[in-house]
């Protein structure tokens, strides 16, 4: 069974930083693209990061660029989001997500969504 297993969600102030996992069971990553999403109450989701597992080539949003980063480790079959300086308006719902065609910033490229992990940033 596939499955995406996303974790480290918490509660941090501003200016702190979370580092968000996300591991895969069922199939190996390696030919992938592994990204993040978010969705804040209320809003829609909007596209964070992305990588290439074959080349580790990366796409940020712009309001994360710079203060996110997105890496992996392929032996362990997980990629991580390491977010630093979060605001209140990182708060979401964070959702990693798996395509087989390349890394983009629209929703509907990802063919696998894990479940989310709850980032709340306090003010």
């Amino acid at each position: 069974e596939v499955q995406l297993q996303a974790s480290g969600g918490g509660l941090v102030e501003t200016g702190g930083s979370l580092r968000l996992s996300c591991a895969a069971s069922g199939f190996s990553f390696d030919d992938y693209y592994i990204g993040w999403f978010r969705q804040a109450p209320g809003k829609e989701r909007e596209a964070v990061s992305c990588i290439n597992m074959r080349d580790a080539k990366t796409i940020y949003a712009g309001p994360v660029k710079g203060r996110f980063t997105i890496s992996s480790d392929n032996a362990k079959n997980t990629v991580y989001l390491q977010m630093n300086s979060l605001k209140p308006e990182d708060t979401a719902v964070y959702y990693c997500v798996v395509s087989d065609r390349s890394c983009s910033f629209y929703a509907d490229r990802y063919d696998i969504w894990g479940q989310g992990t709850l980032v709340t940033v306090s003010s």
